[in-house]
């Protein structure tokens, strides 16, 4: 199995939102409002340091936007940041978010034009088992462990 590239760019686009720093509104409920200017990040920045192409880092924007992982706002002080701590984002919710849900083979959700055996398929009532058992790895690998260096990665958890 493989990622999309949009779900690889995704998830490189979500780790560059977040090391610009706390989710929105965490620095005034932290006592920090008007002095951390690091909280917020537009799709234009994020594109310059990704190396994404822009449209691409909009377009993924507006999606993660649309399944909570990112806040948007507009005007003076305004643009993106986390919905949630990075350690309260999974892999499988910056997936989901540009995939859909997590699934090795499409017929779990129903018959697939491509599918041969159809319902008399011994192995469909199976899948769920295992597409499960995928979502919840990269639901155990949160945000925090993709922006570590290299070096510390396992060190992070």
């Amino acid at each position: 199995m493989r990622l999309s590239s949009m779900a690889d760019y995704a998830v490189v686009a979500m780790v560059a939102a977040a090391r610009h720093g706390a989710p929105a509104g965490r620095a005034a409920e932290d006592g920090r409002a008007g002095c951390d200017t690091r909280t917020r990040a537009n799709a234009g920045q994020l594109a310059l340091e990704t190396g994404l192409p822009a449209p691409t880092v909009q377009k993924l924007v507006s999606r993660l936007v649309a399944a909570g992982l990112l806040t948007s706002a507009r005007g003076a002080g305004g643009g993106l940041a986390l919905a949630r701590d990075a350690h309260e984002i999974s892999l499988a919710d910056i997936v989901e978010a540009v995939e859909g849900p997590i699934a090795l083979t499409p017929c779990v959700e129903g018959i697939s034009h491509d599918c041969a055996p159809g319902l008399g398929c011994s192995v469909r009532p199976h899948w769920p088992v295992v597409n499960e058992a995928l979502r919840l790895a990269l639901s155990g690998v949160p945000l925090t462990r993709l922006m570590a260096p290299q070096d510390n990665v396992d060190m992070v958890q």
